[in-house]
């Protein structure tokens, strides 16, 4: 898949350069959220965000932050224990949705005795597994076949807020979201982290100083809105001063 990513703000006019160059070119141009057609043919933004374009669907549309998050199947999110009762933990997604339920045993290899026992404010990196529309929203940790696949208590570490914007481009990968930073960080420093969908980042350094730097160099990116040029400097930046 073909996709580029260019950051725009509302009332930009998007030159015939910027839009998507379809090998079928009969294929009508789709145009999603945040930009508007004004006859005959130019296209303007409505909303700041990230222009992204996508060649085989000769589609664009903006990503951008907006709204609270809302529980949807099989979203990656970072959740945090409430209280443990009965048979399952009860967890925050965000400050704004109701409590989740996590099942005692939703955890790979995990049994009455030896099911992870996580006390209040323990961070979880889960599933969603139903988004409780009519009902308490279930998270689980493990697939259909019982693995973890890297879900699970997050021990150590640190939890940095992002934007829901941030949040899927950095899920997207590079080729989706042109998030360069933490592949920047890494070819030079080693962390572990998990994306949470609902607006969170965790991040392990091996110290604090490392994760401060690698948890704070994404916040910036996020909040400035920084192309990969932009990036590319915050990664020296940080590297210089560790």
């Amino acid at each position: 898949m073909s996709v580029s990513l260019t950051i725009v703000l509302p009332g930009d006019e998007i030159p015939s350069s910027a839009l998507p160059k379809p090998q079928n070119q009969k294929k009508a141009l789709t145009l999603g959220p945040g930009l508007r057609h004004i006859p005959p043919g130019t296209i303007t933004t409505t909303i700041a965000g990230a222009l992204v374009t996508d060649n085989k669907k000769n589609a664009a549309w903006i990503e951008y932050n907006s709204g609270r998050y809302l529980p949807s199947t099989n979203d990656l999110i970072i959740a945090t224990v409430n209280t443990s009762s009965g048979e399952a933990f009860n967890c925050f997604i965000t400050p704004n949705t109701p409590l989740a339920t996590l099942p005692h045993l939703a955890f790979e290899g995990a049994t009455k005795k030896t099911r992870p026992q996580l006390p209040p404010n323990a961070l979880v990196y889960a599933r969603v597994a139903n988004p409780g529309r009519d009902s308490i929203p279930e998270l689980t940790c493990v697939d259909a076949s019982g693995k973890g696949d890297g879900l699970g208590p997050l021990k150590g570490g640190m939890v940095f807020k992002i934007s829901l914007g941030m949040a899927r481009r950095l899920l997207a990968g590079r080729k989706k979201g042109e998030v360069v930073v933490l592949e920047g960080l890494s070819e030079k420093v080693g962390f572990e982290v998990a994306i949470g969908r609902n607006g969170y980042l965790w991040v392990d350094g091996g110290n604090v100083k490392t994760t401060l730097a690698v948890g704070r160099a994404v916040q910036e990116v996020d909040e400035q809105a920084l192309g990969e040029k932009g990036q590319r400097k915050v990664v020296e930046r940080v590297l210089k001063s560790l």
